[in-house]
């Protein structure tokens, strides 16, 4: 995973004076460090401006991480910074796309790009993801970036401007959503947020269950626990009304409480009920058309996906329970909220890189058997193995005829 991060950082279409890379490792495996290390290298090398940093004191969490780094005293002579995911690769002039929204623009704080997934085809499961995830970008995001310019903060594959992290408190490590954090207390400062669904980002999605439930676990805690930390600040802030009433009842309250909490009770509570307490009737638009209506709103977005119309419905019935108990924990501040759990990835590559990795792999090879011809000794030695090979006896093979198996 790391070697396709670094390597796309490092081939990013920008000046190479204006460009810092810094490779924020906080892993406790010291052969990882040594791997990490050595990509470094193999990149500072070539030219490229980049730095190893790893935290002897690692709390925090990401929040911590990036807070250690942009304190550095070389940071300072930057302005902008983009963030990338350890399994994200953005393309060459994904710069060249973004920074420039920043120019004649002094109220734009941040620039989201929009996530694409390499192993989205992988298993049911992927697709899925699949489905939720093109739905938060081109819906959620677009409609909040154009009409409110404002949303949160994806975590990677967006550009902050420096100034608008300092005036809004930096990196905060009260919640383990650190990005939701950060873009919710710099719209309070007035800052201003731009989403762009054309500029991709390649990444990964988790491919096994265990994976995607502990990070649909942070994803539904961290925000409820942030909304109890924020909710004095946005009351009290200086501003529009519509702008809290947006914060506190749409992007907190329907979106992070009321949609999960919806879920739980349709599917666990109300439809379970109707099976077994007979005296219990319910209409049909409220058992079948609602559950069908909202899956179809969803799955829009990636057209592709309605084969698995089905399978989604049962699939986000099967995940209100898991996302309504991270909700509770989130809300009520209990000790499963404040756990961070990194998400595992199979670090897969696009197909390009695949064929181009192949093709360099094979130009070695082809350079190795050229470079290296048998020496004299070499011919020698393999004519005198021909020559045993040639006199030694051919063994007879002994057959059972009944069952014609060979039993040398």
């Amino acid at each position: 995973v790391y070697e396709q991060s670094i390597s796309a950082v490092c081939q990013l279409d920008w000046p190479k004076d204006r460009l810092l890379v810094q490779v924020l490792d906080d892993s406790d495996d010291e052969s990882i460090q040594y791997l990490i290390k050595a990509e470094v290298a193999k990149w500072n090398q070539k030219g490229v401006n980049i730095i190893y940093r790893h935290r002897l004191v690692r709390t925090g969490y990401k929040a911590g991480n990036l807070k250690s780094a942009m304190s550095c005293e070389y940071v300072q002579a930057y302005e902008f910074v983009a963030i990338f995911d350890a399994d994200f690769q953005p393309n060459p002039d994904f710069l060249k796309q973004t920074v420039p929204h920043f120019k004649g623009n002094p109220d734009l704080g941040l620039v989201q790009a929009r996530w694409t997934f390499v192993n989205k085809d992988e298993n049911l499961l992927t697709r899925l993801q699949n489905i939720n995830l093109c739905f938060h970008f081109e819906v959620e995001q677009q409609v909040n970036g154009v009409f409110l310019n404002f949303f949160g903060f994806n975590g990677t594959a967006g550009v902050w401007r420096i100034e608008a992290l300092e005036e809004s408190g930096g990196w905060l490590e009260r919640t383990t959503v650190e990005d939701m954090d950060i873009a919710v207390r710099a719209h309070l400062n007035g800052w201003k947020f731009i989403f762009l669904n054309d500029v991709k980002v390649l990444c990964e999605v988790p491919e096994s269950y265990e994976a995607y439930r502990k990070q649909q676990h942070r994803w539904h805690s961290g925000p409820m626990h942030l909304f109890r930390l924020c909710l004095p600040a946005i009351i009290t802030c200086k501003i529009a009304i519509w702008k809290k009433a947006n914060l506190i009842l749409l992007f907190f309250l329907l979106r992070k409480l009321i949609l999960p909490f919806y879920s739980f009770t349709l599917f666990c509570i109300i439809l379970p009920l109707t099976m077994f307490v007979p005296e219990a009737e319910l209409p049909v638009w409220v058992i079948c058309y609602v559950p069908v209506f909202m899956s179809f709103l969803n799955i829009l977005p990636s057209p592709k996906s309605f084969p698995f119309i089905v399978p989604y419905l049962l699939f986000e019935n099967t995940m209100s329970v898991t996302k309504f108990n991270a909700m509770v924990s989130g809300l009520f501040q209990l000790g499963s909220s404040y756990e961070w759990v990194v998400t595992k990835k199979a670090g897969r590559s696009s197909e390009s890189d695949l064929l181009a990795s192949a093709e360099m792999e094979s130009k070695i090879m082809n350079q190795l058997q050229i470079q290296r011809g048998p020496s004299e000794s070499e011919l020698t030695e393999l004519n005198r193995l021909k020559e045993q090979k040639e006199a030694a006896p051919v063994p007879v093979k002994r057959v059972n005829k009944i069952y014609r198996k060979e039993l040398t």
